[in-house]
């Protein structure tokens, strides 16, 4: 009971650091973080988990939008309104998960971005000139792991945007235009969206990799 006590305790403190860090107190996120031994090294990695593992989720659920869209090609004036309420569906989670990973990206570079600036002032705190640059190349090896990271995840998510865009103008075409002619008249777009969202799951999974390469190597 103590032990389940203890892990609630430690999973409240930390939901309270997150709404401190989301309302810009970070000197006061990052000593409290501090004090249950996690350093801004350790936040940041465990903030690019969270993007990678919002990516993975959200190559599934564009895929379930694709496979959607794709009983555009096979619809025989079945339930429109189940269909319609399917596609819905697969859009709204795609836009939530969108939304999603671009916060968790955000809060990745504004960790990152704390903890370089925290670095070079901490390496002119350093008398030893050798151990001085040792620590500066250090830096510099992370700062360009970290950019390349950064680059990538800011690549897929960009083109997310476009595809949910086109998503968006098939939902709101099909709820004003629900019947049989309609949902035909989209077949056409399938090819279109089908290689978009091919190349935004292979953008996906090349900075899914990107994020676990980073993470596995990250000193």
């Amino acid at each position: 009971m103590i032990k389940l006590n203890s892990k609630l305790s430690i999973v409240c403190l930390t939901g309270i650091f997150f709404i401190m860090f989301l309302a810009g107190c970070s000197k006061a996120y990052y000593s409290a973080m501090e004090k249950i031994g996690k350093e801004k090294r350790h936040l940041l990695i465990d903030n690019v988990e969270d993007v990678k593992e919002s990516q993975t989720k959200a190559q599934e659920e564009f895929t379930d939008a694709l496979t959607r869209i794709k009983e555009l090609y096979g619809f025989d004036g079945g339930d429109l309104e189940k269909f319609y309420n399917r596609f819905k569906d697969s859009f709204e989670d795609c836009d939530y998960r969108a939304r999603e990973i671009e916060k968790r990206i955000n809060k990745v570079k504004k960790v990152g971005g704390d903890l370089f600036v925290e670095w070079e002032a901490e390496i002119q705190q350093i008398n030893d000139l050798k151990l001085k640059a040792i620590s500066r190349k250090s830096l510099k090896d992370a700062k360009t792991k970290y950019a390349r990271l950064e680059g990538v995840m800011s690549v897929s998510t960009e083109k997310m945007y476009p595809v949910l865009a086109k998503l968006k103008d098939y939902v709101l075409y099909l709820k004003h235009n629900l019947n049989a002619k309609a949902v035909g008249s989209l077949s056409g777009e399938v090819v279109s969206i089908e290689k978009e969202v091919a190349g935004l799951i292979e953008d996906m999974t090349v900075s899914i990799k990107e994020a676990q390469n980073f993470i596995n190597n990250f000193q």
